[in-house]
């Protein structure tokens, strides 16, 4: 295009430039006007809409004409009745919704960084031993921001779904592949009595004299029953003479002399009142994982409690 300067020079200007700067200034960059045209889609009128927005409805109307030059899009046909979307309107409401749930979305995730989202541990209580909790506090004193919630069970809760962002668990079947693992250590168990039965019965010193001894056993529904296995394999079932739907309770009846039963052997290492039958059971001996959910691994502190706790933890079982 030809143009002529203010000196009567004429010179040429492209006009894909003119079109783009044209473009520029009537470009979209108001984003809460997407919640004014979501509003007054849903609510069918601008004065609905003011309403529902908690705004004065002369600056609705204003903020869809505003829209729409910026746009150049007619947005709504105006009756009596009030506002309905055209085709061009309904056309861009799927658009306006996705904007508005990843600015939700946005706005969840600026508050949960606020307000400091715990890191959430699941493993067995006896897990959370006084040492590994001198390790959580040991992380904490150099982070003061992070905070924790623990969550003591004996279930397996769903990384996954978001129950639980790190989990300490026995690796009895293979772990879902989308988990982050690390391996801690490898879990030994053995028989232990108390020492009232020691002292009427006295202990096996191996898996052969296990024959005229009582047990006590842990099971329940909802857990692999890997220990009463073992032992309905290896004693008659008369030999076991009560059953615990809690680990806490088998050993407070082992620790009663009512009869011999397994347990951890680095979970109970500094009870003085369990004895030890005999070393570890060889075919009980299995890894022991600390799991961690890929989307709590995109936290910062998580990955740094991580990177602080799995090598002190794992120092526990050396």
């Amino acid at each position: 295009m030809l143009l002529k300067d203010s000196w009567g020079t004429i010179f040429l200007v492209s006009v894909a430039t003119l079109c783009c700067s044209t473009k520029m200034k009537s470009a979209f960059r108001n984003w809460s006007d997407i919640r004014v045209f979501l509003a007054v889609v849903r609510e069918g009128s601008t004065l609905a809409a003011s309403q529902k927005l908690g705004v004065a409805q002369p600056t609705v109307a204003r903020r869809i004409e505003a829209l729409e030059h910026a746009l150049g899009l007619h947005l709504f046909v105006r009756d009596t009745r009030g506002f309905k979307p055209t085709e061009n309107g309904r056309r861009l409401v799927e658009h306006a919704e996705a904007v508005e749930r990843t600015i939700l979305e946005f706005s969840d995730q600026a508050a949960e960084l606020a307000t400091g989202k715990p890191i959430r541990i699941t493993a067995f209580s006896g897990n959370f031993s006084p040492r590994m909790l001198d390790i959580v506090d040991q992380f904490s004193a150099y982070n003061p921001n992070a905070a924790f919630e623990f969550l003591p069970t004996v279930k397996s809760l769903d990384l996954m779904a978001g129950e639980a962002d790190i989990a300490l668990r026995l690796a009895r079947t293979e772990p879902d592949p989308n988990l982050i693992c690390r391996k801690i250590s490898d879990a030994r168990w053995s028989l232990f009595g108390g020492a009232s039965y020691a002292q009427k019965f006295g202990l096996p010193s191996s898996i052969e004299e296990l024959g005229g001894h009582r047990f006590v056993t842990f099971q329940r529904g909802d857990v692999p029953n890997v220990f009463h296995e073992w032992l309905r394999r290896n004693v008659l079932p008369e030999q076991i003479v009560a059953t615990y739907s809690e680990i806490d309770l088998m050993h407070a009846a082992i620790r009663s002399g009512k009869g011999l039963g397994i347990s951890n052997i680095r979970l109970v290492e500094d009870d003085e009142t369990l004895l030890r039958c005999f070393s570890e059971i060889q075919e009980l001996i299995v890894p022991q994982l600390m799991l961690i959910s890929p989307d709590a691994y995109r936290r910062t502190e998580v990955k740094d409690f991580i990177k602080y706790f799995a090598p002190r933890y794992a120092e526990i079982f050396k």
